[in-house]
C-alpha cells in the first residue's frame, strides 16, 4: 500500500475501518493510475490539469473571439462629450430643452441645458466622429464599433455596475468573466483565467463585480491592485513563500492535496470543495507565473514608451501581457472610486481622466494589432451608464452632468465585430434614444456569441432552475458582427 497515504490515514483518527479500507482501495487505484498514464506519457500532474475546471474548452458554436479585455470607465462618461456628438444640444445652451414638460417628473433633467465644450472630428476611412479628448483612440476608428443606443434599467451606481457586470440589478449573480471561465476555460493553467486590475481599492459593491456567485469559487475574478505595485510581487498577497523551498513545499502541497481528496471522495459533487482544492494547485503555480505576466519592465523600452509610465500605461501593458499568455477575461478598471461621475466640473474632470488613458487604449489596440492578436480578442470599452444632456446646476465654470441610463455610448473593437460603424442612435439633443436601443442584456449576450456560445444555452443549474447571464432576456445585435 501507498506508504504516504498510510501516514494520512493515521492521522485521522476519525476515519472508521470501512473509510481506512475504502481509501486503501483508492490508494492502490492511484498506483495503477501512475503506471497507467506512465505508459501514456502523461504524468499524474498534467492529467489533473486535464481534468481541472479551468481546463480549456472549445466553444458550442463558431466564435470568432478567444479572450475579452473590458475596459470599464467607473463612474459613468458622458457620451456626447465622448462617443456622440450633439451639435443642435449646444444651440439649447443655457435654455430650456424642448418637451422640458415632459420631462417634469425626473428631476435630473430640470436643469438648463449643457451643451459639449469638447470639439468632434470624423476619423478614418469610417469618418466616425470622436471627441477632441481621445486622439490616439481616433486613430484606431475604422477599428470601432460604436454603440451609440445603450440603455439600463437604473441610473444610480451600485445597481447599474451590478448590470453591466452580472446582469441582476440587485441579487448575487455570477458576473460575465465568470460565465466566460466557465464556458470556455482557461488557456493558461498557472494563471488565474480571470483577473481584474482595480488600482486604489474596491469600487462600489466592492468584489460582487466580479465575484463567481453559485458557480464554483475557481471561476471567480482575481483582484490586482496596480497601484500598490512597487514590484510584481506585491501585486497580489501572499504570493510569495519565503519560508519552505520549492521542492519541499511542493511535496507539503502534495500531501495536503493526498487529504483533500480522500475528503472529497466521501463527498462527491460539491463544486465548491473541488474548487477550494483545485486553487490550492493554482496558487502553488502562480508563483513564478504571475511575477512574470505582471512584471512590465521585462517589455521593451519602445514598448513601456508607447503605453505610457502611468498606472493606466501599466494597467494596459499587464492586461496584454496576461491575454497572450492565456488569461481569459480581464477586466481593467479606470479607479476605484467613480472617477467619472462628473456631477460637476465636467470640462476639466473628463479632460482629465481621458488624457490619463487615451495613449494607453490607443497603444493597447495598436500592440494588439501588431501581435496579430486584435483579430480574436474582444476589447469592450464603457462605463455602467452615461449622463444627461442637462447641466446638474447652475451654469457655472464648475458646472456638470447627472446620471442617464437612456441611450448612452460604448465601443468594442476586434473579436469579431464590425469595425468602423455606428450602431444605434439617440435623439437630436441626446435625451433618449431614437433607434436600434441595445440593452445591457443584449450587450451580453452578443459578448457570448462572439466567443462561441448562444447564450440561452451557456446555463447552470442551481436551486432547482438552470440560471444564465442574460436570466431570459437578451438578444444577439446582429448589425455589429463582421
Amino acid at each position: 500500500m501507498n506508504r504516504e497515504l498510510i501516514d494520512g490515514l493515521k492521522l485521522n483518527r476519525l476515519v472508521s475501518r470501512r473509510q481506512a479500507l475504502s481509501q486503501a482501495g483508492f490508494g492502490m487505484g492511484s498506483l495503477a493510475l501512475a503506471g497507467m498514464l506512465s505508459e501514456m506519457g502523461l504524468t499524474q500532474a498534467n492529467a489533473s490539469a486535464s481534468l481541472s475546471p479551468l481546463a480549456p474548452r472549445g466553444p458550442t458554436l463558431p466564435g470568432t473571439a478567444k479572450r475579452v479585455i473590458h475596459l470599464f470607465m467607473n463612474g459613468g462618461p458622458s457620451q456626447m462629450d465622448t462617443f456622440d456628438p450633439k451639435p443642435k444640444l449646444n444651440q439649447f445652451h443655457g435654455k430650456s430643452l424642448p418637451g422640458k414638460e415632459e420631462m417634469g417628473k425626473d428631476k435630473r433633467l430640470s436643469g438648463a441645458a449643457l451643451g459639449s465644450p469638447f470639439a468632434f472630428k470624423r476619423h478614418g476611412k469610417s469618418g466616425i466622429e470622436i471627441s477632441e479628448l481621445f486622439p490616439q483612440v481616433a486613430k484606431h476608428a475604422d477599428d470601432l464599433c460604436v454603440i451609440r443606443s445603450m440603455f439600463s434599467d437604473v441610473p444610480n451606481h451600485e445597481s447599474a455596475l451590478m448590470m453591466m457586470n452580472t446582469g441582476n440589478l440587485t441579487l448575487p449573480r455570477p458576473s460575465v468573466g465568470s460565465w466566460v471561465l466557465y464556458g470556455l476555460g482557461s488557456e493558461n493553467q498557472s494563471l488565474p483565467g480571470f483577473v481584474v486590475l482595480c488600482p486604489g481599492g474596491l469600487p462600489v459593491s466592492q468584489s460582487a463585480n466580479w465575484r463567481s456567485a453559485f458557480l464554483p469559487g475557481i471561476y471567480q475574478g482575481t483582484h490586482v491592485d496596480a497601484k500598490k505595485a512597487t514590484d510584481p510581487d506585491q501585486l497580489i498577497a501572499d504570493l510569495r513563500n519565503d519560508f519552505i523551498l520549492p521542492g519541499q513545499q511542493r511535496k507539503q502541497l502534495s500531501y495536503i492535496q493526498r487529504l483533500n481528496e480522500m475528503h472529497r471522495e466521501q463527498r462527491s459533487g460539491d463544486s465548491q470543495l473541488e474548487a477550494r482544492i483545485q486553487s490550492l494547485e493554482l496558487a502553488f503555480r502562480m508563483q513564478t507565473e504571475a511575477t512574470d505576466a505582471f512584471d512590465v519592465a521585462k517589455e521593451p523600452e519602445s514598448v513601456r514608451q508607447m503605453y505610457g509610465d502611468t498606472l493606466h500605461g501599466k494597467q494596459l501593458l499587464m492586461a496584454r501581457r496576461l491575454a497572450e499568455r492565456g488569461v481569459r477575461y480581464v477586466q481593467v478598471w479606470h479607479g476605484a472610486g467613480q472617477p467619472w461621475d462628473s456631477h460637476n466640473s465636467i470640462e476639466e474632470s473628463h479632460r482629465r481622466l481621458a488624457g490619463e488613458c487615451d495613449q494607453a487604449i490607443g497603444a493597447l489596440l495598436q500592440d494588439l494589432k501588431n501581435r496579430g492578436m486584435l483579430q480574436d480578442t474582444l476589447v469592450v470599452w464603457g462605463g455602467e451608464f452615461g449622463r444627461t444632456p442637462t447641466a446638474q446646476m447652475p451654469l457655472t465654470p464648475k458646472v456638470g452632468r447627472d446620471h442617464h441610463s437612456d441611450g448612452f455610448s460604448i465601443w468594442m473593437a476586434g473579436g469579431g465585430v464590425r469595425g468602423g460603424h455606428v450602431h444605434g442612435a439617440t435623439d437630436e439633443i441626446g435625451l433618449s434614444v431614437a433607434r436600434d436601443k441595445v440593452h445591457v442584456h443584449d450587450l451580453h449576450a452578443t459578448i457570448l456569441h462572439l466567443l462561441g456560445f448562444n447564450h440561452e444555452a451557456l446555463t447552470y443549474r442551481y436551486a432547482g432552475r438552470d440560471f444564465r447571464l442574460t436570466d431570459v432576456f437578451g438578444d444577439v445585435v446582429q448589425q455589429i458582427l463582421a
